[in-house]
């Protein structure tokens, strides 16, 4: 599965109607986001179950804003619409592989309901 270009208009449907999404934040002039850009792009297709979304932020400036991109590239993870990772700066292949291997282990309704029980305590 190749990657997919992430809107404002798209963003919220995407990360709610989806199991598991990664987006990268990453601008055209950034040497870091263009290195990184194959390490992701060849991950996406040995993750057919995940969403691989990009996001220009020069195009999508108000959408980097809304999501506080301070830094570029910038991953972010979501599971079941809630975000789970969020780390500036580009990732090599294993390390990448090391971090989709725990988003999809991740039991984001197990920590949803720790962190109500938490704030009900």
């Amino acid at each position: 599965m190749a990657t997919t270009d992430l809107t404002a208009d798209r963003f919220n449907e995407t990360v709610t109607g989806n199991d598991i999404v990664l987006i990268d934040f990453w601008a055209s002039w950034c040497g870091p986001c263009r290195a990184f850009a194959p390490t992701y792009e060849a991950s996406s297709d040995q993750h057919p179950d995940v969403v691989f979304a990009k996001v220009d932020t020069e195009a999508e400036q108000e959408l980097a804003a809304a999501a506080e991109i301070r830094s570029i590239p910038t991953l972010m993870a979501f599971k079941k619409g809630k975000l789970v990772f969020n780390q500036a700066g580009a990732l090599p292949p294993a390390a990448l592989e090391q971090l989709i291997q725990q988003v999809k282990e991740f039991d984001v309704d197990a920590a949803v309901q720790e962190q109500a029980d938490t704030k009900e305590a």
